[in-house]
């Protein structure tokens, strides 16, 4: 009987280099055991065996649907609604005091969107903050076509909806029951914001035109190398508005990158 599928740190390299071509995500040796973890599981699904099978699977098909398959499998997509709550309380403080301004269209760019919970704190904070009466869009991006697909749902386990203020989830979410366990779906007025594609980070330039008015890109470019972080840094630039703001993870900052970003408080920049 053969024993489980071993891999072998040659082609762990390979698949850390083809990941990091087609993801910018950089797969150190430390991720070894997550990488043969994942992959297996990805494997078996297909009934290969081997390892060094699954690289020459992936290498052969031209349609590149498996690779997307691949990135899925090791995309990690740690959110929850209201992470890092305080950038929402600044973005509808921003919001509010650019609508008294007069400003009536709005464009918000969700960089790392995951399975939907941030973008769809985004929705809530900006129907709070505008109202009806404001043209408000959301674009919601992220390279795992299985994270897309949960987020276009919008539609989440009970346990998932804890940090979300009770009168905002009545506001903003009707409530199901599928036998013991209780859902809650986005209503159409969060939806109808929200426009979800597939994209590479690591690939710019993006197709979006802008000006974006506040860019998200939070708890991503920790997976990215310095050449990487800078390129998508200077294609945020490009893409905000004089007086846009971008906020990235507590964990992040643009420290060390050439940008002309002017730092309002840790993990919080305005473009000059």
């Amino acid at each position: 009987m053969n024993g489980p599928a071993i891999l072998d740190d040659h082609t762990f390299e390979r698949f850390a280099n083809l990941i990091y071509e087609e993801s910018g995500i950089t797969l150190g040796s430390h991720k070894h055991s997550l990488v043969a973890a994942r992959l297996g599981k990805r494997m078996r699904s297909l009934g290969i065996g081997r390892f060094e099978d699954y690289f020459a699977y992936v290498s052969r098909d031209d349609s590149d649907g498996e690779l997307v398959m691949l990135i899925d499998a090791i995309s990690t997509n740690v959110t929850q609604f209201y992470r890092e709550a305080v950038h929402f309380e600044i973005l509808e403080n921003l919001l509010r005091g650019w609508r008294n301004e007069g400003q009536t269209r709005f464009r918000v760019w969700c960089a790392a969107a995951s399975t939907g919970e941030e973008p769809y704190t985004l929705a809530i904070t900006l129907a709070k903050a505008l109202g009806e009466d404001c043209d408000k869009r959301i674009l919601a991006t992220d390279i795992s076509t299985r994270a897309l697909a949960v987020a276009r749902q919008g539609s989440y386990e009970a346990k998932k909806m804890e940090t979300v203020p009770r009168e905002l989830l009545s506001a903003y979410f009707t409530s199901t029951s599928v036998g013991v366990e209780r859902f809650y779906q986005a209503r159409d007025g969060l939806k109808h914001m929200l426009q979800f594609a597939r994209l590479n980070l690591a690939t710019p330039p993006f197709p979006m035109k802008g000006p974006l008015d506040v860019v998200f890109c939070r708890n991503v470019m920790i997976y990215f190398d310095q050449r990487v972080r800078q390129r998508l840094v200077n294609e945020i630039h490009r893409l905000l508005r004089p007086g846009g703001y971008l906020m990235v993870g507590h964990s992040e900052s643009l420290t060390g990158l050439g940008n002309t970003f002017r730092a309002i408080k840790p993990s919080v920049y305005v473009k000059d």
